[in-house]
């Protein structure tokens, strides 16, 4: 399994960028993918390549998403780390919502639904 790393791009060389992880390494990152972007950046890697450009938050997330794993491994509490999903409910991204809806449309009414009755001769 491949782990996407967000770094933030420190200087550039050619077609390949020096970038730093959340710990302050940095790492010589092929660009080849998204091509020359301003320094301070954020992307996200797999495998040394950068695959994705990333918003300053959505990089934060990923980072908190990442110790998260790390705390679960040792058994610590891991609440902290996603403080954006405590108290609410799940939901549904825009475009999984609109299949969702349309599956159900599809599929008839549910059987927790009510049925419309009609009385006997009424068609």
């Amino acid at each position: 399994m491949c782990i996407g790393i967000p770094m933030q791009i420190v200087t550039h060389h050619g077609s390949r960028a020096t970038c730093e992880d959340a710990d302050g390494q940095r790492f010589d990152i092929d660009m080849m993918l998204l091509g020359e972007l301003p320094t301070g950046t954020w992307v996200l890697t797999f495998l040394d390549t950068a695959r994705e450009v990333l918003s300053g938050q959505q990089a934060l997330e990923i980072q908190q998403a990442l110790l998260a794993l790390q705390g679960a491994l040792r058994g610590e509490s891991i609440d902290h780390l996603f403080a954006d999903l405590i108290d609410r409910e799940p939901q549904l991204p825009e475009f999984l919502r609109i299949q969702a809806s349309e599956l159900q449309h599809e599929a008839g009414p549910s059987q927790d639904e009510p049925q419309l009755q009609t009385q006997p001769g009424e068609h």
